[in-house]
């Protein structure tokens, strides 16, 4: 039996259809991703499904008694709420017990005031508690708060977006839903916590609907793709990658289908619009037949054309763009940045990652000299123009219209010394005329980070710092980025939590190491997290061998019958070690220096890709044949 039904459904917001009688099914075990363009509706389509929204049309069919857990783009929270109280704030009648249970149980601990009265209250607690049989919903709540890394007595309003993001998720996952709906749960969330998000949802068998534009959480989680298209649900089982390859054969037909309509609709008008001849042989049928195809065609809701992304890079900066001599940076007791040294050059592509508050924004600061180091010293480039994009939107007043926004006080904005008119310009992005003068309030989250970068990209700029431009934009527009990106000649700095965009753009990688230490790799993310794999099973081997060495070698009797040599066949495998281990460490060496230069990942990405595998597997082989040698000397050591 389904979890989820939607039939016959219809959604409008103004003239446009968001769903066309459309029709879907979840079915129990499915992870099924709902993909679209910007502002198609997929938002509103998972707030009805989770009972939070309406539709004009059709209906939606729950499966009685499943526990379905929604979490919104946005989540909503009474900031003066504790995360205990918001994470068990969905359980209920019991919830506000197990809140008040959490808070009582605090304050005995720490209050040194009169005990009696807090033990009386905690005791008829536990008693409505038990007979409720909510203890297991308090251990559940207890250890999702553990694994999101949240305080449980922190105020929701003191949290970051993030964490916002990450008590959302608790939240659903506290009451064990039998169905789960997330709308972009990557969002805010650095790349530690979505693998571990990942890994918690393959793991748990739950039932998923999501909405994602992360294209390696859709290859990971989803069972199957769904795409709201133009008001229609079209569904492919399978990965993301299978639903590429069909889509693209999908619009073909479509494309055909359309030519083929559209050139048998010319020639029946040219039929009607004969002469008297032909008016007096009218075939009545054909007529109507003809007026039918009108009404078709006027009814054919053309694809969303693409957004036209152009960046003026303006003015080359001077070669140096930033050199950081030893720089630390505090704050009060906590190093953000300790001891760290870069030279950063005109052209660089930097991705920074790290943990959610390890500093990246610092750091970012630091290198444009917007903030000043306590320690080491920062120089800067000349000729350098920044343009900033910021993950929050502050730059945005929701009450300003969209061609305020790109050009303020004037009708045209100026691309590489070419003039456009600003309502053509905002077309390149995807906004109708008729919206130009709409507030920014009116739009999704998608369309103001698109706005966002219509913003940044209408001024020169030859330093772009982008913070988190992913968040919200559709997979389309991120392509399309990713090549504006890589094309670009001035010097990026690019902070994300999208593996694959950081693969796409960067061609270095600065890393937070923990305790304020900053390191410096060459290539994007999956560079960064094979380094990180061969060093971790270096140091695995590195100490189990150290551990091997320090043990107490037992003088244990040689048992009858043991052999006093090794064969011919063990002694010409020992000689032959040496020579074999010295082979793939000159190889190791070779495959480092070529890896090290940012130039490979711009020319030849697949070959970079090639050598991280080899090194991944001459590590394994390295560990195999000194485990093999330090068997045979053990052998010859009780000859």
């Amino acid at each position: 039996m389904p979890y989820l039904t939607l039939s016959d459904a219809s959604l409008a917001f103004g003239h446009v259809p968001l769903l066309d009688h459309a029709d879907f099914q979840l079915d129990p075990g499915e992870r099924v991703a709902l993909i679209g363009r910007n502002g198609t509706g997929k938002s509103s389509l998972l707030a009805a499904l989770a009972g939070h929204g309406a539709l004009d049309d059709g209906e939606v069919w729950r499966q009685p008694g499943a526990r379905i857990g929604y979490v919104p783009q946005e989540p909503p929270f009474d900031p003066e709420l504790t995360v205990f109280a918001a994470v068990v704030g969905g359980m209920g009648t019991t919830s506000a017990l197990l809140a008040e249970y959490h808070e009582v149980s605090h304050r005995l601990a720490e209050s040194d005031a009169e005990h009696e009265p807090l033990l009386a209250r905690l005791h008829t607690l536990q008693t409505e508690l038990e007979a409720l049989g909510a203890w297991e919903y308090e251990s559940q709540a207890e250890r999702v708060i553990q694994r999101f890394s949240l305080d449980p007595d922190a105020k929701v309003g003191s949290l970051s977006g993030g964490q916002k993001k990450r008590l959302a998720l608790a939240q659903a996952l506290a009451v064990s839903p039998d169905v789960l709906l997330l709308d972009e749960p990557t969002n805010h969330l650095d790349i530690a916590a979505i693998e571990w998000l990942e890994n918690q949802l393959i793991e748990s068998n739950l039932t998923l609907l999501f909405i994602t534009h992360d294209r390696r959480f859709l290859d990971r989680v989803a069972t199957r793709i769904v795409e709201l298209d133009r008001g229609k649900l079209m569904s492919c089982p399978g990965s993301f990658a299978e639903y590429q390859k069909r889509k693209a054969q999908m619009l073909y037909d479509e494309e055909v289908a359309n030519a083929k309509f559209d050139k048998f609709l010319a020639q029946e008008e040219v039929w009607i619009r004969k002469g008297v001849e032909a008016r007096r042989t009218r075939n009545e049928g054909r007529v109507l037949r003809l007026e039918q195809l009108r009404r078709e065609r006027a009814a054919r809701r053309e694809r969303q054309g693409r957004v036209e992304l152009a960046v003026d890079a303006g003015e080359k900066s001077g070669q140096l763009v930033a050199e950081l001599s030893n720089v630390t940076k505090r704050f009060g007791d906590k190093v953000v940045v300790r001891d760290f040294s870069t030279r950063l050059m005109r052209g660089d592509k930097i991705g920074l990652i790290g943990p959610n508050g390890a500093g990246k924004t610092t750091l970012l600061r630091l290198i444009l000299g917007e903030l000043q180091p306590d320690e080491g010293k920062v120089r800067q480039g000349t000729k350098i123009e920044v343009a900033y994009f910021d993950q929050f939107r502050a730059q945005l007043d929701p009450e300003a219209a969209l061609v305020d926004v790109i050009s303020p006080g004037s009708d045209y904005v100026e691309i590489a010394g070419v003039k456009k008119h600003v309502i053509s310009y905002l077309g390149d992005f995807l906004f109708a005329p008729q919206r130009a003068r709409s507030p920014v309030k009116s739009l999704s989250g998608g369309e103001r980070n698109r706005l966002l970068l219509a913003r940044l990209f209408a001024r020169p700029a030859n330093v772009l710092v982008l913070d988190e431009p992913t968040n919200d934009l559709d997979i389309e527009t991120l392509e399309l980025l990713e090549e504006l990106l890589q094309d670009y000649p001035g010097t990026l700095f690019l902070v994300s939590h999208d593996r694959a965009f950081l693969d796409a753009v960067v061609t270095q990688t600065i890393a937070a190491e923990g305790d304020g230490v900053w390191h410096e790799y060459a290539g994007g993310y999956s560079d960064w997290a094979n380094y990180q794999q061969q060093r971790r099973a270096a140091e695995a081997a590195e100490a189990q061998a150290t551990k091997q060495k320090e043990a107490p070698k037992p003088a244990a009797e040689k048992p009858r019958g043991a052999p006093t040599k090794l064969s011919y066949k063990d002694q010409r495998e020992l000689d032959a070690l040496p020579a074999k281990i010295a082979a793939l460490e000159e190889e190791q060496k070779s495959l480092t220096a070529k890896l090290e230069d940012p130039a490979l990942y711009a020319s030849d990405p697949q070959a970079a890709q090639g050598f991280a595998t080899r090194l991944s597997e001459i590590d394994d082989e390295l560990l195999a044949l000194l485990e093999r040698w330090e068997a045979l000397e053990a052998m010859v050591a009780r000859s």
